[in-house]
């Protein structure tokens, strides 16, 4: 196997864990088409070697010098054949496990719940009480316009959310109902970064199939360019951000099917550093033209599925006192107001300005969006702080917001 003459780690997965009260490392290939994990330290050794540029021989070598371990040929040999198999490799083992599991994926007729009996109900009946418990609570909502275009709406758990959810659905329900074209951007946990990621498969939960509009995937595919539009098609399978709005979406539908478009967006933050100019992206330029000639055409209405600031040591940083605790509603607030004003330069702007540290995991979402609509302005409907540790020192903000 060619690949295994200088081994290249693909894209994995690592967790760190407690194994025999020593702290180790799973590694497990980033799609998870295997069960697959590699997690003995060292075999983890290893594995940081595994940068397409050492051969068997430089990795022996770099073992005893840099760790002190004496590994023979033979031994590695078996280890790197145990990580290709893992398909934590780049190379043929994995390119062809990735091929048959996006097949399996397509030949599908359509893309199973990955939540449904963990995150919420699996039956309808039990989903459907579920939501409407999360309405009656939220009470009296005022209504947005039926003309509205695009809503904010989180993709936290419903146990944390729901009332968050309940409140901007029920507001924006006549703007729900009476979209012709539901188009919905999620961010994409495990995306690199600028990655836009569609699928044309359609999207299933308890309470039904929604088709997906698979004319209009192809005709942005062929905008920013097939390889790029679907080389991470397979993160749809288990991404959540669209799934958790799927849901709401066919509940305040009562049943009655509209095509969506799914598209999953990756990190903002070398635009955030300055690695990378937003205003020369020619492939996210000619996206959202796109996507303005698409809402141009039909009664569209876009979710932009995203969270707020992620801050505290869940999230690798200090924990959140008392006062952190005002300030993150204070910063929040700001940002809520900044995303109110519909401006997507404002937007970027503000969050390049800082806010990006704060861990906004809607960002790419919400530029989008804005950039999609051109001149609106929004209302904010609903907003929590979701706690994100059994300390309390951990949290989430959340918000539900209308664009006009």
């Amino acid at each position: 196997m060619d690949h295994l003459h200088k081994p290249k780690l693909g894209n994995i997965s690592v967790q760190r864990t407690i194994y025999q009260n020593e702290p180790i490392f799973i590694l497990q290939d980033g799609l998870k088409l295997t069960e697959a994990t590699i997690y003995p330290p060292q075999q983890f050794a290893v594995a940081l070697l595994c940068d397409g540029r050492h051969t068997l021989s430089d990795i022996e070598r770099n073992l005893k010098n840099r760790y002190g371990l004496q590994v023979t040929q033979a031994v590695l040999k078996d280890l790197l054949e145990q990580f290709d198999q893992a398909l934590l490799l780049e190379g043929d083992t994995y390119n062809k496990a990735k091929l048959a599991a996006i097949e399996t994926y397509r030949s599908a007729p359509h893309r199973p719940s990955a939540l449904a009996g963990g995150a919420y109900p699996a039956q309808a009946g039990a989903l459907r009480q579920m939501l409407k418990g999360y309405v009656d609570k939220a009470g009296s909502v005022a209504p947005t316009a039926a003309n509205s275009r695009a809503i904010i709406s989180p993709h936290i758990d419903y146990h944390r959310g729901g009332p968050v959810y309940a409140k901007v659905w029920t507001s924006a329900a006549e703007a729900v109902r009476q979209a012709e074209l539901v188009i919905i951007i999620g961010t994409d946990h495990n995306g690199s970064y600028g990655t836009i990621t569609l699928t044309p498969q359609n999207y299933a939960s308890p309470l039904g199939v929604l088709p997906t509009d698979t004319d209009l995937v192809d005709h942005l595919a062929g905008v920013i360019g097939p390889e790029h539009a679907f080389r991470d098609e397979l993160h749809h399978r288990g991404e959540h951000s669209i799934e958790l709005d799927i849901v709401w979406l066919q509940y305040l539908r009562e049943g009655k099917p509209c095509p969506v478009v799914p598209i999953l967006t990756g990190s903002f933050r070398h635009f955030m550093l300055g690695e990378a100019n937003i205003a020369e992206d020619k492939p996210l330029k000619a996206f959202v033209a796109a996507l303005r000639e698409i809402m141009a055409s039909r009664r569209t209405l876009i979710v932009a599925s995203g969270d707020l600031a992620h801050m505290g040591p869940a999230f690798d940083g200090p924990s959140i006192t008392p006062a952190g605790y005002e300030k993150m509603k204070v910063d929040d607030q700001a940002l809520l107001n900044n995303l109110c004003l519909g401006s997507a330069g404002a937007f970027f702007d503000f969050m390049k300005a800082g806010q990006f540290e704060r861990n906004v995991c809607g960002l790419s979402p919400f530029y989008l969006t804005l950039s999609a609509l051109q001149k609106t302005k929004g209302q904010t409907i609903s907003y929590d702080l979701c706690p994100a540790d059994q300390n309390n020192s951990s949290f989430v903000s959340v918000c539900g917001l209308v664009w006009e």
